[in-house]
């Protein structure tokens, strides 16, 4: 399944050029990671705790290799201690290095589906600073107890050596915690490694829970999966949808986010935290509930729009993605904000969160490896190292290059898709409205879960009606998916 005389690859890298990204490392970057490579050495404990004793293991997508976090729990008196390590990125990356240039002007690794441009060099991101399986490292390691009733105590942060003993997957070990599939090798082969997954996988649940007792929005979100060969051909799509081992790890990462934001604020020290602010489309996310026979407040309320969410996908799940999709829309994208030491911060919307930052993905998240440098100069009663200043540049070109980074990945995505849905042209799809303004109305289809632009029949659609659509033509040129309104 090929578009003769197209390469997938050269456009995903004029992409990136023409929405602001440098994709290329400079010599000034190769000659660093080759210095880092040569002075590498055994990895010692040095003033850090030894952990590596512990049962660690990371969850990922099959296909990740930059690993930024494994896990661990244990079963104490207050509940279970669960414990996230966070890979220590800022180790081989001081301020202002050549690579930490790079990373401060990208901010962001970006997936286009045929390539992916790394923040870091790869030679870091999936090897000296990836938690890679049987292999030491310095982390970063987030503690907290979770109580049987959600509540979170005895929060720490702090330097730790530690070796990941099992690198697993959503797609192995999802299935597995829901019962409906036989165990990954890995976990087949050690009744320890199962045990420590189905108790982190208690605490999870019970994060989750107490989660929306606090309002944080149940979405359920499907997503297309590229299927492409080595040779960079698009080959179909496949959809990927949130599994328990997906969830196990979101609720472990908003927990340790939330963490490492309030160490920060006790700390009195200014950081940047990752906010959605209330949805200026709410009348519009009102009306949809109508429909449904719901009722909410004139006035954005997280945990009563969750709790029509809940009711939806227990009366209809088949259709859930699709309410999912809308109410995700209508909020509008998250952003990275300057909180002030003192001052208060706006929260987190979708995750009912107060406080709230992103410190888990060091590897491809600029903000992640800012936090972690400021928590680090926490621990070693060092100065800060950036400005209130530096953090709100900090935290706009994050923002800035995240709306660009989402750009790409949209415009790549309709590329591989337009590819992928060639022979399909004059089918008809269930789609649901996505996008309505001055550019046009945008639907999504779910079998496979590709967008595209409604050419006929746009009249009066708005995000979050269902309609029937036929593909009229594909242009993967210019990433063009074209339906027609039945």
């Amino acid at each position: 399944m090929t578009q003769p005389g197209f390469n997938l690859r050269a456009a995903a890298h004029q992409e990136m050029l023409a929405e602001g990204f440098q994709p290329d490392f400079s010599p000034q970057v190769a000659q660093q990671v080759k210095a880092l490579e040569a002075q590498k050495g055994p990895v010692t404990a040095d003033g850090v705790r030894d952990l590596r004793s512990l049962l660690w293991s990371s969850i990922d997508n099959d296909t990740s290799r930059d690993l930024d976090q494994a896990e661990v729990a244990e079963r104490v008196s207050g509940g279970i201690r669960v414990m996230v390590a966070i890979a220590d990125v800022d180790a081989d990356v001081p301020v202002d290095s050549p690579i930490d240039r790079h990373a401060a002007y990208e901010t962001t690794s970006v997936y286009t589906g045929v390539q992916t441009f790394p923040m870091l060099p790869e030679e870091l991101s999936t090897g000296l600073t990836s938690l890679n399986e049987n292999v030491d490292r310095v982390a970063v390691v987030v503690e907290m107890v979770v109580a049987a009733d959600g509540s979170i105590s005895s929060p720490s942060v702090y330097r730790a050596l530690v070796r990941n003993q099992a690198q697993l997957t959503y797609n192995g070990v999802g299935p597995w915690l829901e019962g409906t599939a036989a165990p990954p090798p890995k976990v087949a082969a050690s009744s320890d490694l199962a045990a420590q997954l189905k108790l982190q996988d208690e605490a999870a649940r019970i994060l989750h829970d107490e989660r929306c007792r606090m309002g944080a929005l149940s979405l359920d979100r499907v997503e297309a999966e590229p299927v492409v060969s080595d040779a960079g051909e698009v080959q179909g799509i496949n959809t990927r949808k949130r599994n328990r081992a997906s969830d196990l790890i979101e609720n472990f990462m908003v927990a340790a986010n939330g963490v490492m934001a309030r160490a920060l604020q006790d700390a009195k020290v200014s950081s940047i935290r990752r906010v959605v602010k209330t949805p200026e489309r709410w009348p519009r996310i009102v009306e949809l509930a109508a429909r449904y026979g719901e009722k909410l407040p004139p006035e954005p309320d997280s945990g009563a729009l969750n709790a029509v969410l809940q009711r939806r996908k227990a009366a209809d799940p088949d259709h859930y993605a699709d309410v999912s999709l809308a109410v995700v829309k209508l909020m509008g994208p998250g952003e990275y904000v300057l909180s002030r030491s003192g001052e208060e911060a706006p929260g987190h919307f979708a995750l009912a969160a107060h406080d709230y930052t992103h410190s888990t993905a060091p590897n491809r998240r600029f903000a992640d490896t800012v936090t972690q440098r400021l928590i680090k100069s926490v621990l070693g009663k060092l100065p800060c190292p950036y400005s209130d200043s530096q953090l709100d540049a900090i935290a706009k070109n994050c923002t800035l290059k995240e709306d660009a980074a989402r750009k790409v990945e949209r415009v790549m995505g309709k590329r591989i898709a337009a590819v992928a849905m060639q022979h399909r042209i004059g089918e008809t799809f269930h789609a649901v409205v996505t996008g309505a303004g001055p550019k046009g109305v945008f639907v999504r289809v779910l079998g496979p879960p590709v967008e595209g632009m409604l050419v006929h029949g746009q009249q009066g659609a708005d995000v979050g009606d269902r309609l029937q659509v036929k593909l009229v033509g594909t242009d993967p040129r210019r990433g063009f998916i074209d339906f027609a309104r039945m």
